[in-house]
């Protein structure tokens, strides 16, 4: 949240990144630009919590390779099309019949 808190009213959850990086930045501050460099990581990490960009990018590489997977070793058995379509019920008239004895 942009006020700081979350939405229960305590700390928001990315409030422990942010002050590991103002924490950071207090301690490198007389040193120029080399101090921003020292803290590369701590902004990694608050922007990782603000974002989610290297987790969604994971997540996305881990769901093609489970598709690539997928694909490589198809089912075997697996319902065809108009079965899916159909739910296996149309086209069974005469198994119906014989189930109900009619």
């Amino acid at each position: 949240m942009a006020s700081g808190y979350g939405l229960n009213g305590g700390p928001s959850r990315c409030f422990v990144f942010w002050q590991e990086l103002l924490g950071c930045y207090v301690v490198n501050a007389g040193e120029g630009d080399s101090g921003k460099k020292k803290c590369i990581s701590a902004f990694e990490d608050y922007y990782e919590c603000l974002h989610h960009s290297k987790e969604a990018a994971r997540t996305r590489k881990l769901q093609a390779a489970y598709r690539k997977a997928e694909a490589m070793h198809p089912r075997e058995n697996a319902p065809k099309a108009e079965q899916i379509r159909s739910l296996g019920l149309i086209g069974k008239e005469e198994a119906t019949a014989r189930i109900l004895g009619s």
